[in-house]
């Protein structure tokens, strides 16, 4: 209803008043705002001041642009473990190219692949930043840098590698600074004749020579695509030593120049189709014996800090044992070892293993400068030295078995239930200890233990010491890798078993000194793989394996090592192309440590067209075993240290044969007993009873009822021992053999119907109910059947006068009351008579009853495998 107003002038009045309320609130709300708008404005300009200040501080403090640094090279020098200085690298390497010389190929092909815009900005590319950022999620990482090459020149030249705003800032002020004093032209020059490549390498021209043997003008597309691509990651790039990763970098670099229009897509297409290894040409020049380490040292140094060390005059403080590294390089290269030809190749990483820190490498035999390195780059299958890693291991760790925990080595397949797997010597043992089936490295056991610690869980612990993996599948249980693993990589996981479950990434560098003075640790934080229970408990484990198992030929009197031995075999394919005999193997493998020393070999031979010969023969798979035998010998001579047990592990004396773990009892023989250990906790607390002697059952009574016509017997028992004992009682019949009757816990057994005059014989012994070998002495009695008794009729006797022979007749009848009588009591008495609670009979049954319970575990596996036979590669199930 309309509201009502008494006279115009009150409405109009009233309307007044609500106009103003509303201007007021409008007022208000604008003012406000204002407030709002003026606060943030303040706060900016404050802001802006602050950071103008932040930033004049932080830039006042910035190196000034020396051209020297800018343009020139400085060598680094390297300090071995002792401080001593063992090498200076750097200009060796290197010829400068001025940028009229520069190809315009190698030019497009870098400003592509790292500064697209590099004649369009200021020395900083706030545009590439964000491109960089797409660039990488749509074609995979590493596909460009935010940084822009201008950047790159300072930070390689002037500034420290610390992550930090303040390095930040000072990169970008010194790169709009580097542009206002330079031409591009002058600094694309700066960034080409300083870049790193593998081998000791520095600038494209050296580069050129390198890998292709050619001038920078000779250089052709797919060539000039891959020097571009090489240098943000040398090491995982490298043509020579990751053929597949490099041209997947080169045709990287091709896109990348088709995109911004260098390069026709038909010219990029055309290059992608060249092998990246068609045209790369061998290293030729001899490695001296610090090459392959110092080349770790490098790529480390470049990875962790993103400084080439070969330019930044650098003071590396590295790990090397120089006497180590001397031992390793004789091994491989000298007259220590019988090889079988030049070819076969070997892979050598030797680590402290409390540290980490790489003592020795040894890339490979007779390998140049920039060649393969088999220590580091090569990824082979492992076979079987992964068994602690992926199935033992984990097993421990997440389920707690002991050492003693048992598996059935029988015939068995992948979970699939079609595809079967064996064992290298194609035979199956029955139950076993893990402890024994590590050291004769059966690969059903392994298996078992992976599936019930489950795929994730085995993952997961290998990842934790260093192996990576994508996947993971049954197959790698037994060491049926895709990709393969490392000798550093192994020699790096074994360690943490040997340094109490701590894992510490293997590395070669300790700190590097700035040419200011600067000191930068590269040293890794220790991380936790395991419990020490778990990494004391393989390591006695592995033990075995040299002291009885696969592992025997690398003892060494007086030092204490654990490890592992591994073969690998062929594919099916291999096997028929290059007519691969029975018995050979493809890799061979030995993994160990002692306290202070971890030490990994591969042998094995690089397998191609021309390939002579790509097997090992039984002779051949020695060959590591031998080589760390040797190395050991040496570098770990008098070294007595043995591994300390923790608290959280019990060791205990367990009876043999059991299949759940029992504490041998003071009965058990000595070569029946073994020593195993457990989480403390979880160790057995039940005492064998196998071999304690029981008690014979006493007062044995029989008794015979003629009314019943049955026989009872019964027998006493301590009381205390009732309830773990079972009575058999065993029935024998006029002389007969005896027979098994009843097994029962009652004190007592009848028996009806007997036979009339039959004799029945009985024995009882108690039984144990946990073993029933365990039997005790015999208690025996017997009893005849009494013969039933029969009524004679009386006969008429005929009077006569004279009766001269009475006696007869009376004789007669006491004779047939007396036999009656006796006859009855006869029956009774004879079991008093005879039986003597089984004692007579003691010696005639306790040679049948007696047995000898067969050996579970067998105490010296073989020490060689030359009887192995191999299956495909896929499931590498016959692999040792």
């Amino acid at each position: 209803m309309a509201e009502q107003y008494k006279s115009r002038e009150e409405r109009k009045k009233r309307q007044a008043n609500q106009t103003s309320k509303k201007n007021k609130k409008k007022q208000n709300k604008s003012g406000l705002w204002k407030k709002i708008l003026l606060s943030v404005l303040a706060l900016g300009i404050f802001g802006m001041l602050v950071g103008g200040i932040a930033f004049a501080v932080i830039v006042a403090d910035a190196p000034p642009l020396d051209e020297k640094k800018l343009k020139d090279s400085f060598s680094s020098k390297l300090y071995d473990m002792n401080g001593k200085e063992i090498s200076e690298f750097g200009q060796v390497k290197r010829t400068y190219v001025p940028y009229d010389e520069i190809p315009k190929v190698l030019e497009n092909a870098v400003l592509a692949t790292e500064d697209a815009r590099f004649y369009e900005h200021n020395g900083v590319d706030f545009i590439r930043i964000g491109g960089a950022f797409v660039a990488n999620v749509q074609e995979g990482f590493g596909a460009e840098g935010g940084s822009t090459i201008t950047q790159q020149v300072i930070k390689n030249s002037l500034l420290t590698r610390d992550k930090t705003v303040t390095r930040k800032v000072q990169e970008l002020w010194l790169a709009f600074q580097l542009e206002q004093k330079y031409s591009k032209q002058e600094i694309l020059e700066m960034y080409l004749n300083k870049i790193y490549f593998p081998g000791n390498i520095y600038g494209i021209s050296q580069a050129a020579k390198s890998f292709y043997d050619k001038d920078l003008e000779e250089l052709e597309l797919h060539e000039a695509a891959m020097i571009a691509g090489i240098p943000q990651s040398p090491n995982n790039y490298n043509p020579r030593t990751h053929p597949e990763n490099a041209e997947k970098r080169r045709n990287i670099v091709l896109t990348l120049m088709a995109k911004h229009g260098f390069i026709s897509e038909a010219e990029a297409t055309e290059a992608k189709s060249i092998p990246v290894q068609s045209t790369v040409v061998e290293a030729t020049e001899k490695a001296n014996p610090y090459h392959a380490f110092v080349e770790e040292v490098i790529e480390e140094v470049k990875e962790k800090t993103d400084i080439d060390a070969g330019s930044a005059g650098l003071e590396i403080y590295t790990t090397l044992d120089p006497d180590a590294q001397d031992t390793v390089e004789n091994v491989l290269n000298g007259d220590v070892m019988n090889f079988p030809d030049d070819d076969l190749q070997a892979g050598i990483s030797l680590i402290d293993t409390q540290t980490g820190e790489i003592r020795a490498i040894g890339g490979g035999r007779n390998q140049p400068v920039g060649g393969y390195n088999y220590a580091t780059d090569t990824r082979r299958q492992p076979g079987s030295t992964i068994k602690p890693v992926l199935d033992y291991g984990p097993a421990i760790e997440h389920l707690k078995w002991s050492t003693y925990h048992q598996l059935e080595d029988e015939p068995y397949t992948y979970s699939d239930g079609k595809t079967p797997i064996n064992n290298w010597d194609l035979s199956y043992k029955g139950w076993m200890s893990i402890r024994q089936a590590l050291a004769d490295s059966r690969n059903i056991p392994a298996l078992k233990a992976m599936q019930e610690v489950g795929l994730d869980k085995s993952k997961e612990f290998a990842e934790g010491l260093g192996i990576p993996l994508d996947n993971i599948y049954e197959s790698y249980s037994i060491g049926g890798f895709d990709k393969g693993v490392s000798p550093l990589q192994m020699a790096g996981a074994f360690s943490a078993f040997g340094n109490n479950g701590m894992y510490i990434e293997p590395h070669a560098v300790k700190k590097i000194v700035l040419s200011d003075g600067t000191e930068i640790s590269l040293e890794p934080e220790p991380k936790a793989a395991m419990s020490d229970y778990t990494a004391f408990m393989i390591t006695d484990m592995m033990k075995s394996v040299i002291s009885y198992g696969t592992g025997q030929s690398v003892q060494i009197p007086g030092i204490n090592i654990a490890g592992k031995t591994g073969t690998t075999n062929f594919t099916d394919d291999d096997k028929a192309k290059y007519n691969i005999p029975s018995g050979a193997a493809k890799d061979a493998w030995f993994v160990g440590y002692n306290p202070n020393y971890t030490a990994a070999v591969w042998t094995g031979y690089n397998i191609s067209k021309d390939s002579e010969k790509v097997y090992l023969d039984s002779s051949d798979q020695k060959l590591a075993r031998a080589m760390f035998k040797e190395i050991f010998s040496q570098v770990a001579a008098g070294d007595s240290s043995d591994f300390e047990q923790p608290n959280s592990v019990v060791k205990k004396a367990i009876e043999k044969g059991s299949k759940d773990a029992v504490l041998a009892s003071e009965y058990t023989p000595s070569n029946r007993i073994t020593y195993e250990y457990f989480v403390k906790g979880s160790e057995p607390t039940k005492v064998s009873k196998k071999y304690e002697t029981l008690d014979k059952p006493s007062n044995l009574n029989i008794n015979y009822d003629q009314v019943t016509n049955s026989i009872s017997i019964n027998w006493n028992y301590d009381e205390s021992k009732l309830a773990d004992v079972t009575f058999e009682v065993s029935q024998s019949i006029d002389e007969g053999p005896y027979q098994v009757v009843n097994k029962s816990k009652d004190m007592g057994y009848e028996i009806a119907d007997v036979i009339p005059g039959a004799i029945y014989a009985f024995k009882v012994v108690a039984v144990s109910d946990s073993d029933n070998e365990n039997r005790s002495n015999e208690a025996a009695t017997k009893v005849q059947v009494p013969e039933p008794e029969v009524d004679v009729p009386e006969l008429p006797i005929e009077e006569e006068e004279e009766t001269p022979d009475q006696g007869n007749g009376n004789g007669n009848g006491n004779g047939n009351g007396n036999g009656n009588g006796n006859g009855n009591g006869n029956g009774n008495g004879q079991n008093e008579d005879e039986s003597d609670d089984g004692d007579e009979n003691e010696d005639d049954t306790e040679g049948e009853q007696e047995q000898t319970p067969p050996d579970v575990e067998a105490t010296t596996p073989p020490s060689e495998n030359s009887g192995r036979k191999n299956n495909d590669d896929s499931n590498d199930d016959t692999t040792e």
